[in-house]
């Protein structure tokens, strides 16, 4: 066979190795566009990476902590309480008892000062109110009262005094006004189940009357500087810190942005509950982001607990609550933080007929009896405490 036929006999095999190389090169030369997103890829990656170093989370240990709101005793109240030379207010209570006394810890903004009625009791505008108010909270489950508010120096140091003596002898701590420096400095704290509180107070004012400038520490004014201070050093002696403020407006229904800069602010400093006092009326509950990165737990307004104020048809005044959380140790590798569970409310009303009888009541209990369109207020009711916490969880038994 000559060289040329020998030749002609390879093209058709040079021609098929040619076009197999071509078409294995096309998967190289396809356009980007037809190629998978590296985006999609990347992201579909880091999920997977993410969800392989999630660290599990285990509740080491928690409790339960109570707050109920202003215990605020006008004349009509003390003088239904009235039993001959002294007072029983366990049957304003009585209703309910259960729901504080299961609690952890229960926390009550005693508003009135508790100085006894041997300086003479008085009501509105400048209060004093019987010891056995004391008696009663300590007998329905409180465990620690804060009394910083505007009415603290209403009838001067002697009540304020006769008050801490009082809540002395019934061993429940007290916060936000002192019979001293070093009373002051010493941070309340209570531990349950190997959970550390420690709980401070504030207010915004005391109605125009002086604080001694010898004695500042009479009661606790809010103060920025002396709030940082102190939650600094809760923070040594404690898991959890607890700020009660006695701040807003009277009779609003939602904070303004003074409360929500002021709880910014407490909650950046290390706080992870707040607890509002003042407006007479509830305001909603809120989580709030600190810039520690926790997020701290706000109600900025537990309306009234136990109150007689004239507007005796004004349901809103007449309407508090329970706020009620869980404060659990979670543990996530080796990080152990501190986080809020669990928030519920039990909303209540006082009831009471011509100015006697009084009582507080669990709202989902009441009737037309007590109050004219009950359900309407109460899902009313239920709206706007939750207007920033949808799930939040309301007892109902």
């Amino acid at each position: 066979m000559t060289k040329n036929k020998k030749l002609l006999q390879f093209i058709p095999l040079l021609f098929i190795i040619f076009v197999s190389l071509g078409l294995a090169g096309c998967n190289f030369l396809k356009p980007e566009s037809e190629e998978a997103p590296p985006s999609e890829v990347n992201e579909e990656e880091s999920i997977e990476q993410e969800e392989e170093i999630k660290e599990p989370e285990t509740i080491i240990t928690k409790a339960t902590v109570a707050a109920i709101g202003d215990v605020l005793i006008h004349g009509s109240i003390y003088r239904d309480a009235q039993k001959g030379g002294t007072f029983n207010f366990d049957k304003m209570l009585v209703d309910v008892k259960p729901y504080l006394e299961s609690a952890d810890i229960t926390i009550a903004n005693q508003e009135s000062m508790i100085g006894g009625k041997e300086i003479g009791l008085s009501t509105y505008p400048q209060f004093n109110s019987p010891f056995e108010v004391g008696d009663a909270l300590k007998r329905a489950g409180l465990d620690i009262v804060t009394i910083a508010n505007n009415h603290t120096l209403d009838r001067g140091e002697k009540a304020v005094l006769n008050a801490l003596d009082h809540w002395d002898s019934l061993n429940i701590p007290y916060v936000g006004a002192y019979r001293s420096a070093e009373d002051r400095n010493e941070i309340r704290t209570l531990n349950k189940n190997e959970i550390t509180f420690s709980f401070l107070a504030y207010t915004y004012g005391t109605n125009g009357i002086p604080v001694p400038k010898d004695k500042p520490y009479l009661v606790n004014l809010i103060d920025k500087e002396q709030i940082k201070k102190d939650i600094e050093e809760a923070r040594e002696k404690s898991d959890v810190i607890v700020v009660s403020l006695h701040f807003g407006m009277e009779y609003e229904r939602m904070p303004n942005d003074g409360q929500k800069n002021l709880v910014q602010f407490v909650a950046d400093e290390g706080a992870h509950l707040i607890i509002g006092h003042h407006p007479h009326v509830l305001q909603p509950v809120d989580y709030v982001k600190s810039e520690k990165g926790h997020e701290a737990f706000v109600i900025y307004s537990l309306g009234n607990f136990l109150a007689a104020q004239e507007a005796q048809h004004d349901q809103y005044r007449r309407t508090g609550g329970i706020l009620q959380v869980d404060v659990g140790k979670i543990q996530t590798g080796d990080e152990t933080t501190i986080r809020i569970l669990s928030p519920s409310f039990l909303p209540t009303y006082i009831h009471f007929q011509n100015w006697k009888n009084y009582r507080v009541l669990p709202m989902y209990q009441i009737t037309d009896k007590e109050l004219s369109n009950a359900q309407k207020h109460y899902k009313e009711t239920k709206e706007h405490m939750s207007q920033f916490v949808p799930d939040l969880h309301f007892i109902e038994q």
